[in-house]
């Protein structure tokens, strides 16, 4: 399978290019520096690309067969939700135009469901550094939601803690907006194969999935 991953040089990007070239697959690794992901092999090519930029965005994925996203909004004390939306809203241009047949995101675990009506975000010991950027991917969520045109998509919430690991293979899978029950952590490795898996299948168009760790598995230092 030709998959063309964005951001594929961040912490999360590199272990999905590393699981999918494990698995046979041919990945095209996009970054705006062109930059190889750490320990890849002959089968992760690394292209210089902008998710912003539609028309290099549709040339990078005309030949795909799953697209694949792991991109994040400004990290410089500003607000990131708009400008995470509006990538996201370009990026998504460019992989209609280019005529992908679907997209797997990497998405985040702050809006994901505690109790009814009550977000993880909104909980008081919700730490404040990490408020805007979970807000950020969930308003790249109800974008996703609210307009049926876009390309199909699946969206992949993490554990609330999610770092460098180790890969055990050994994980839940949710479907839908709840919080897995004790669901603390994620290792990266673990999200990975999940997030593979869906590349794979694309057995959940147009649903958020989130990955949490096996509830045999002690909860990890955070990284």
């Amino acid at each position: 399978m030709d998959i063309v991953l964005f951001g594929a040089t961040g912490m999360i990007g590199s272990r999905i290019a590393a699981e999918a070239a494990a698995r046979g697959h041919n990945v095209t690794a996009v970054s705006r520096s062109g930059g190889q992901p750490d320990g890849q092999d002959a089968r992760v090519a690394p292209a210089v690309g902008d998710a912003g930029d539609p028309a290099r965005v549709a040339e990078l994925v005309k030949n795909a067969d799953v697209v694949a996203a792991a991109l994040v909004g400004p990290r410089d004390g500003t607000d990131p939700r708009e400008p995470l939306v509006r990538l996201y809203t370009d990026f998504l241009s460019g992989v209609r135009d280019g005529g992908a047949p679907r997209t797997v995101i990497v998405g985040g675990a702050g809006t994901l469901l505690v109790a009814p009506g009550t977000r993880l975000v909104d909980l008081p010991d919700f730490p404040d550094a990490y408020k805007p950027e979970a807000l950020a991917h969930g308003a790249v969520l109800d974008m996703l939601r609210a307009d049926p045109a876009l390309p199909t998509w699946t969206y992949i919430s993490p554990a609330p803690e999610i770092g460098p690991g180790t890969r055990t293979g050994e994980f839940r899978l949710g479907v839908g907006d709840d919080l897995l029950p004790d669901a603390g952590h994620i290792s990266a490795e673990d999200y990975a194969i999940a997030f593979v898996d869906e590349l794979e299948s694309g057995a959940h168009p147009r649903q958020r999935l989130s990955v949490a760790q096996s509830v045999a598995q002690p909860v990890a230092q955070k990284a």
